[in-house]
């Protein structure tokens, strides 16, 4: 497992463009287009893949911000990228017992907290699979 594949399995691969929730127009797995980018549909999965890959180091530039992110595992690390993936790395930042938990290497208490969350009880399985790797820094 790697983080590519977990996010392909969290995000779903689309082919073609479509309106996420918030109406934003999204491609590939969760990718919101700008209003300069313009791709040949539908995208193979070279290009899912490749943006997919842009978009993760994005985050993960974001994230090496934070001293407590630059000292985890790359399991543990993928874990974190993925819910900010999700949740974008401010929306990480409102995990402030978890985000105490991890930076003292607490990992049942990173679990538990993840899985206390509004976020938990709204993505169900994958916040499951994410506080289980943060717990035990196995790929899930």
């Amino acid at each position: 497992m790697n983080l590519v594949d977990q996010l392909r399995r969290d995000e779903g691969v689309r082919y073609q463009p479509y309106q996420d929730s918030l109406g934003n127009w999204t491609v590939g797995c969760g990718h919101k287009m700008t209003l300069t980018e313009h791709y040949f549909m539908p995208l193979s999965d070279v290009d899912v893949d490749r943006i997919l890959k842009a978009d993760i180091a994005d985050k993960q530039a974001q994230l090496h911000a934070f001293s407590w992110f630059n000292v985890l595992d790359d399991c543990r690390q993928a874990a974190l990228t993925n819910m900010a993936f999700n949740l974008g790395v401010n929306g990480l930042l409102h995990f402030p017992h978890m985000l105490s938990c991890i930076a003292d290497s607490d990992w049942q208490g990173a679990h538990d907290q993840a899985l206390a969350s509004t976020w938990a009880a709204q993505v169900g399985a994958r916040a499951t699979r994410i506080a289980e790797q943060i717990l035990t820094g196995q790929w899930i």
